[in-house]
């Protein structure tokens, strides 16, 4: 990172300040204006930091317009056809894939952490029983610091390592016990002999009166959502991480961070507003006039899971959990499914009709995905959990990044101040 070019500011009467211009290896220039405000008393504004590097980072890179996100490099289309989900977690946070060797050993390393604390087990218990999952997941994961605080010097690379592993193991089995306790089910410990993905359905679909058998098909579709949610650069609830972070906390609180962030609707909660959609249409024959609806810019109806505010061409994520929803509604016999057929023929519309098509609202991943996760038995208050298990990896190889890197500061936005300018206070009989 580093170049020869400026970049030159004209403020004020006459006066101009140079600042350099940093490359990274792909993507857009930035200019560096670190010493902007030492040099020149002025601040910049941005809101929502739409055009602002907060950091500099390896992980992960997007380009929107081309409809390009790459792990580590790895275009992501190629790691969800090749890759199962562990492998993808090394790779996030090591930097490159495994051989077959650190694959097995990482495996094994995280099968053996799934169990949790008993004790963490029983907290669960001070919920109430109609709580949402995700107040839950804030809690269970913010105590997880309560418990495995014997690694918690986050200046200690073993200790953040084994935090890590931490929390990727024992992600799932947190989930399935926010879903086992909000249906009072009991809880179903995990087993070692199963893969990551084929443990985390198990935990949470069986039941002691019998023994749960599960299709690989829909152990890989499960796994691909993962994969495809795994990290997705510097959005809102990993730039939440990162600035928890900062400040030292631990690795289990700046998680919990991002798990409240991701709870926003307007962050993690897309695929489920997609089902909501569909059910408000409710039936195939009202497709056509719900589009048209979705035109008139008057009406307030949203075409929900179609377009994104990064993608400016098609999700490169979509065309893959496409393909997945094809293959786990046949292995179901789903299609005829009143839901199914009803999300179908309103995929096939906006595909083809030009008012979408010329402003690029292609569907969207969460489109997909959370057809896929009712077609496995996933409630929709559950997506927003699931989307977490995901995407805690990329928040720990975030954190981890951060942590190592010898230019971090704790975060410390600047302000417009639009308030009242400095007053003398006046006694309360005199005002």
């Amino acid at each position: 990172m580093g170049s020869t070019k400026k970049a030159t500011l004209s403020y004020g009467e006459g006066k101009s300040i140079e600042f350099p211009v940093l490359s990274g290896s792909i993507g857009p220039d930035v200019v560096d204006i670190r010493t902007l405000y030492a040099k020149t008393g002025i601040f910049t504004y941005d809101p929502g930091f739409l055009s602002t590097a907060s950091c500099s980072s390896k992980i992960t890179y997007i380009d929107g317009d081309a409809g390009v996100l790459l792990y580590r490099g790895y275009p992501i289309e190629q790691l969800a056809v090749n890759c199962d989900f562990l492998e993808v977690c090394y790779l996030l946070l090591n930097g490159e894939l495994p051989d077959q060797k650190q694959k097995e050993a990482f495996v094994n390393i995280v099968t053996h952490h799934t169990m949790v604390h008993e004790q963490l087990a029983r907290l669960y218990t001070g919920f109430r029983r109609d709580s949402h999952p995700m107040a839950v997941m804030v809690g269970v994961v913010g105590a997880l610091s309560a418990f495995y605080h014997d690694s918690l010097d986050i200046n200690n690379p073993a200790h953040r390592e084994i935090s890590a592993f931490r929390l990727v193991a024992k992600l799932p089995t947190i989930v399935a016990m926010a879903y086992k306790y909000s249906v009072g089910q009991p809880f179903i410990y995990p087993r070692n002999d199963l893969s990551y993905t084929a443990n985390f359905m198990r935990m949470m679909f069986a039941v002691p009166t019998e023994e749960y058998k599960v299709s690989p098909v829909l152990v890989r579709a499960l796994d691909r959502i993962f994969i495809l949610h795994a990290d997705h650069e510097q959005n809102a609830s990993t730039s939440t991480v990162r600035l928890a972070g900062s400040s030292g906390a631990n690795p289990f609180a700046c998680i919990a961070a991002g798990i409240v962030s991701l709870w926003g609707p307007a962050h993690g909660g897309a695929n489920e507003a997609c089902l909501n959609m569909l059910e408000e249409i409710g039936d195939v024959s009202k497709v056509g006039e719900f589009i048209k609806r979705a035109k008139d810019k008057n009406s307030g109806v949203r075409l929900m899971g179609f377009g994104h505010r990064v993608y400016k061409n098609y999700d490169p994520r979509a065309k893959l959990m496409r393909e997945t929803c094809h293959e786990v509604l046949e292995e179901l016999g789903l299609h005829d499914d009143r839901l199914f057929k009803l999300a179908l023929a309103l995929e096939k519309i906006a595909l083809e009709d030009g008012y979408f098509v010329e402003r690029k609202l292609y569907p969207n991943v969460d489109f997909y995905s959370g057809i896929v996760q009712r077609a496995l038995g996933i409630p929709v208050s559950m997506f927003t959990c699931i989307f977490s298990l995901a995407r805690t990896v990329g928040w720990i190889a975030q954190w981890q990044e951060m942590i190592s890197d010898p230019e971090y500061k704790i975060g410390r936005p600047r302000q417009l101040y639009t308030g009242v300018p400095r007053r003398e206070f006046v006694p309360i009989n005199k005002r």
